[in-house]
């Protein structure tokens, strides 16, 4: 079956992430009419997850958008590309593969993401797409403000929604209200591939330590997670050095 026009029933966790990721839409006006969508799909849950919303999405609301997705092949990231193309050839999905390759020696997070966000950049111009997405969860969010925080001395995060290159291109973070767990469940209840996606700096200590704050406070406080994201739009500048 074309996944394009597939209808999927909205029950139990289904129902959670899909409307929850379509308050986000709503919230921040990350999708009208006439957009043309590149979709970032490493091959983990959380990419998969966003590719398998925005197709729910375009076969329930009325409006009229396009999607093309893009998968970066990077040298030091483990997945199974064969899978994941022959996923998306099943699944009747525009789709273009670019390569990465960086020193293995020299590699760090940051210069990862910065090489992976410029080749999405030159992707989305090359494709005519206005629109960037992502699939940055809550707890990715939050954990980067806090690092950012802890690590850096600077309040800056990933923001939902933030146009670059005078308007041209809005990058978007439709999963920005949902926790990764939450994402997981989701993706139990689809057939996605096994990629066997494997960063080797999916466990950076940083990012690690500050992981292990948040859940120990949010075991206690289940609103933590959530104060943390919205604190961001509560700035009180009366407040601040």
């Amino acid at each position: 079956m074309n996944t394009l026009t597939e209808r999927v029933e909205l029950i139990g966790i289904t129902r959670y992430v899909y409307k929850t990721m379509g308050r986000a839409i709503s919230d921040y006006g990350m999708l009208k009419d006439g957009d043309r969508v590149l979709i970032a799909v490493s091959g983990g849950l959380d990419s998969l997850s966003l590719l398998k919303l925005f197709i729910m999405r375009k076969a329930r609301v009325p409006i009229d958008f396009e999607i093309v997705v893009c998968f970066v092949d990077t040298n030091f990231i483990k997945v199974d590309k064969d899978m994941l193309i022959s996923y998306f050839n099943s699944s009747g999905i525009k789709y273009v593969v670019k390569e990465l390759t960086l020193d293995k020696e020299s590699i760090n997070c940051f210069w990862c993401s910065w090489n992976r966000r410029k080749i999405l950049f030159e992707t989305a111009r090359e494709h005519k797409c206005n629109k960037l997405a992502l699939g940055h969860n809550l707890d990715d969010i939050n954990e980067t403000t806090l690092m950012n925080m802890f690590f850096n001395g600077e309040i800056t995060t990933m923001p939902p929604k933030v146009e670059l290159f005078d308007g041209a291109l809005t990058v978007i973070r439709p999963l920005c209200y949902i926790e990764k767990e939450k994402i997981e469940k989701f993706s139990m209840q689809f057939d996605f591939p096994d990629t066997q996606y494997q960063c080797p700096h999916g466990q950076d200590s940083q990012r690690q330590a500050v992981k292990e704050i948040i859940e120990k406070l949010h075991e206690k406080h289940p609103f933590v997670k959530k104060n943390i994201f919205c604190s961001l739009k509560r700035v009180r500048k009366d407040y601040l050095v």
